[in-house]
Order: structure tokens, then C-alpha cells, then sequence
């Protein structure tokens, strides 16, 4: 199995950069296949979320159908797509980043029972749970 970085997606996504894109399909057709797919870890899946919204001005819908298309395809794989297509679902729903609703959901699925923070945005999340003024405090961990 071989890994997948961001600017290899993003330019089979976009082909703002032909030579690249080209290079990039040729390279996933010779090297990986539905039996030995490439892998499209977490971070790949978050970066280019930011990548497309931020450098491309895409929409959240948009966003999703570019994830869900890398998803369909059999010669990538990601390791929990489940987790993945529920974090798209909570993303075209609010104003929470994609990887604050891709961390909730695979945190629950490893067993928390939330996820702590001090974002009020992704707060909003039935997975997160906000530090809130008047919480009890201890210093450091133990």
C-alpha cells in the first residue's frame, strides 16, 4: 500500500495543473488498485477540505462531493469511511470545520465519551463538549 499526500489529491481534484494531474492519475493507475488501494489518511482528507474551501473558494456541497467521489474510487481507501461520510454530514449541516466534525466522530468511535474544547463553534457539535467559565479547575494532569 502506498499513501497519498494533499497536492496529489488536490490535483486530481482541481487540475489547475495539467502536467501534474496527469502525472498524478497515471502514477495511482500503475501503483494501487481495489485489491491494494492507496491510502487517503485523515489529515489528507482535512487538508484538502481547507485546501478546496480556502484556495479554491469552493462550498461546503461541493467540498463533500469532491470527499465522497475520493471515497468511491477503488484505488483509495481511507481507514474508517463511515466516520468520514458521518463527518461530511455534520459539515454541510453547520459552520464547524470539517476536521472538528472528522475529530469528534472518530473520537467517539474510539470510545470518548466527547471531546473537550475551547472552540464554541465546534462545541455545537453533540461531540464536544465546551470549557466553560465557572468549571472547576486543577492544575496540570495527573
Amino acid at each position: 500500500m502506498i499513501g497519498v499526500d494533499t497536492n496529489v489529491i488536490v490535483r486530481l481534484l482541481v487540475a489547475d495543473d495539467v502536467r501534474q494531474a496527469d502525472l498524478a492519475t497515471a502514477y495511482l493507475r500503475r501503483h494501487s488498485s481495489r485489491d491494494d488501494p492507496a491510502l487517503l489518511a485523515d489529515i489528507v482528507l482535512v487538508e484538502t477540505a481547507w485546501v478546496l474551501e480556502d484556495l479554491y473558494g469552493y462550498a461546503r456541497p461541493q467540498i463533500a462531493t469532491a470527499i465522497e467521489g475520493l471515497l468511491a474510487t477503488a484505488q483509495l481507501k481511507t481507514l474508517n469511511a463511515d466516520a468520514v461520510h458521518l463527518a461530511l454530514q455534520r459539515y454541510c449541516s453547520g459552520g464547524v470545520d470539517f476536521a472538528d466534525c472528522l475529530l469528534g466522530v472518530r473520537n467517539v468511535l474510539a470510545g470518548c465519551e466527547y471531546t473537550l474544547t475551547f472552540d464554541r463553534k465546534a462545541s455545537k457539535l453533540q461531540e464536544f463538549k465546551l470549557i466553560a467559565a465557572g468549571m472547576a479547575v486543577t492544575r496540570g494532569i495527573t
